[in-house]
């Protein structure tokens, strides 16, 4: 039986070229995987930046919610993805209130904000259709701290604080 002489000079280009297979294989496969790269809106991404800095955003199908605000007075606003056009949300935004968290519904009438107003931090509703905000009590008490709604906009999960513990709290809407 005859024995092989390895030769470490012809062996590593020989690496090298399985080495670079293997990263085009496995590039080719998290492209698969990933699709294209997504790509900014540059329409909506030119207005959110007039509207100032912004943060928190909840997409719910065609709505996207966001706090934002210029000079230190931070709003909750309402964009509709497919037109690119912000929504009026008369009666939500208090020049004395702080916006924390928002959610959205898929269809857009409802909006849930964890906000601060009058040193407290409260829980609230807002209905687009009725121009109306309602504010909902954590039972038993508790500090809300983020917000997310089902997206049929009958559920609410909100991150309440209670004795220096957080907990998450579902509450039906009706």
């Amino acid at each position: 039986m005859r024995q092989r002489q390895r030769h470490p000079e012809r062996e590593a280009p020989r690496r090298w070229f399985a080495l670079l297979g293997c990263c085009s294989l496995i590039g080719l496969s998290l492209g698969g995987c990933l699709g294209e790269m997504p790509t900014p809106m540059g329409g909506l991404d030119r207005q959110l930046e007039q509207a100032g800095s912004s943060q928190a955003p909840a997409l719910a199908g065609r709505w996207l919610a966001l706090i934002g605000g210029r000079g230190g007075r931070d709003q909750v606003l309402l964009v509709d993805v497919e037109k690119a056009l912000p929504v009026p949300l008369p009666g939500l935004n208090r020049p004395d209130a702080q916006p924390l968290s928002v959610a959205v519904s898929r269809d857009g009438n409802r909006l849930a904000v964890v906000r601060q107003l009058d040193g407290r931090t409260e829980l609230v509703l807002y209905r687009r259709e009725l121009m109306g905000l309602e504010t909902i009590a954590m039972q038993p008490a508790g500090v809300p701290r983020r917000v997310s709604l089902r997206a049929d906009g009958h559920e609410l999960a909100v991150e309440v604080s209670r004795g220096g513990h957080w907990q998450i709290d579902l509450i039906d809407i009706p």
